[in-house]
């Protein structure tokens, strides 16, 4: 791992309580969803941005040749670490790293992945996030990222979401009903997650040059957007350059 980096959510003292969540029905869900749609093989490499305890990176693992857990907190990769300690895995690296700017090489990965770590990024840093995973990728790579996909808007996806949200918070009482007003002033200043609608995903993803975009909604508000990086071939094609002719 390498120095630290700033971590404006404390995420180092948020590990128990990121190991509770993701340990929920919900996420195992979305880790599943994550995994078959990455459809990975033994010789590949993935890299997994935002990893936290491991909980995608660690069920790739086995199925792959390597796989590079990159995570802004050290406390949560020490945690993954763990993890991977405990169950005799030993193909995970982890790497203290921005997902706005990776310490890695061009080309480095056959698949990125990321499950719910984009959200936490305004929509000017999701698009670097998103150009750094198209760099790092080999051509002919894939993009799998599962996140919060919805916006505060009155369209009746979205209302029916926080509606939701709201009632179910607010059926823990007293400390519901704080965390309620809470989450307002939160939003109220801009400090509340930055969650992006399946259309603006869709286009982000097409502005940074990625094919075969996807995008397809889960549980509650979840989605999932699926990318490739276009082969050598087609990239070549798309900026005006004609291929060298091969020798015979």
């Amino acid at each position: 791992m390498a120095a630290e980096l700033d971590d404006p959510y404390d995420w180092d003292n948020r590990v128990e309580a990121w190991e509770e969540v993701a340990a929920t029905d919900a996420f195992v869900t979305l880790r599943d969803a994550v995994c078959t749609a990455a459809a990975v093989s033994a010789e590949e490499r993935v890299l997994d941005l935002g990893a936290g305890g491991g909980l995608v990176a660690l069920a790739l693992a086995p199925q792959v040749a390597r796989v590079t857990a990159a995570d802004i907190s050290p406390a949560m990769l020490n945690r993954l670490e763990e993890h991977a300690a405990d169950r005799g895995i030993g193909n995970v690296d982890t790497v203290v790293a921005d997902m706005r700017v990776l310490p890695f090489d061009d080309h480095s990965f056959d698949v990125v992945v990321s499950n719910y770590a984009f959200h936490h990024l305004v929509d000017a840093d999701k698009a670097l996030a998103l150009s750094e995973a198209r760099r790092v990728l080999r051509p002919g790579g894939r993009l799998v990222v599962c996140d919060m996909m919805f916006s505060l808007s009155l369209q009746p996806r979205d209302r029916k979401l926080l509606a939701e949200k709201v009632i179910a918070i607010a059926k823990r009482g007293p400390s519901g009903l704080l965390r309620i007003f809470r989450n307002a002033g939160r939003v109220a200043t801009g400090a509340w997650e930055h969650p992006a609608t399946p259309e603006a995903w869709e286009e982000m993803l097409a502005d940074r040059r990625f094919e075969n975009v996807h995008v397809e909604l889960l549980v509650s508000e979840a989605g999932l957007a699926l990318a490739r990086r276009p082969p050598l071939a087609a990239a070549v094609g798309a900026a005006g350059i004609e291929p060298a002719t091969p020798r015979v």
